[in-house]
């Protein structure tokens, strides 16, 4: 599997990585997580420079692709030369987006009829656009995911492994980053989340 998440100028540090941490547990399975951007290298906005792995119609071949969001989303997706650059197909692969992430989703054309979860900051935009925002963390309608919430990135994160291999490995991915000492508790109320989401 070849899971891509797409990370822009002025992304969020927590989306990005703690997505790539959680599925990289996969990596034993043969699992690859690339970072995915329209540029070679991109700056977070707290002034994290990374490299990407994929470009952007690279990205669109993976079997998942994760959106994280930034403070430069709503510029990104004003520009039609990023914009054209996303064939995605949610028929064929699994869509993820993380807060403004959202905002793509919706540019894209795959909201049309579907609530989002997604952060406080983004839902006025959203109501804006006549899509309903849950209050709850995630939220899935078969291909297409949403989540809410900086942290709530270990939920996209574990809702691709247990689309793609199963509970059992999402539970062990978030067992391996949960606190000490919570991790049963930790891992039972994310799934009480993630599983009614696993309708594809």
């Amino acid at each position: 599997m070849h899971v891509s998440i797409l990370t822009f100028e002025g992304f969020n540090e927590l989306d990005s990585f703690i997505a790539l941490g959680i599925l990289n547990r996969m990596k034993d399975k043969g699992w690859r997580i690339s970072i995915a951007s329209p540029s070679k290298q991109v700056t977070s906005m707290n002034g994290v420079v990374i490299e990407s792995h994929l470009s952007l119609p690279e990205a669109c071949q993976t079997d998942a692709i994760l959106i994280g969001s930034g403070i430069r989303t709503r510029e990104v997706i004003k520009d039609a030369s990023i914009m054209s650059q996303l064939a995605v197909d949610p028929n064929r692969q699994l869509l993820g987006a993380q807060c403004s992430g959202s905002l793509l989703l919706a540019q894209l054309g795959l909201l049309e009829s579907s609530p989002v979860s997604s952060d406080l900051t983004t839902r006025p935009w959203l109501l804006d656009k006549g899509i309903d925002v849950l209050d709850q963390p995630i939220y899935a309608d078969k291909n297409v995911a949403s989540a809410g919430g900086c942290m709530a990135s270990q939920y996209l994160a574990a809702w691709v492994i247990a689309r793609l291999d199963g509970i059992e490995a999402a539970e062990q991915a978030l067992h391996y980053v949960a606190p000490v000492g919570e991790k049963e508790a930790y891992v039972a109320r994310a799934m009480s989340w993630i599983e009614p989401c696993l309708n594809g």
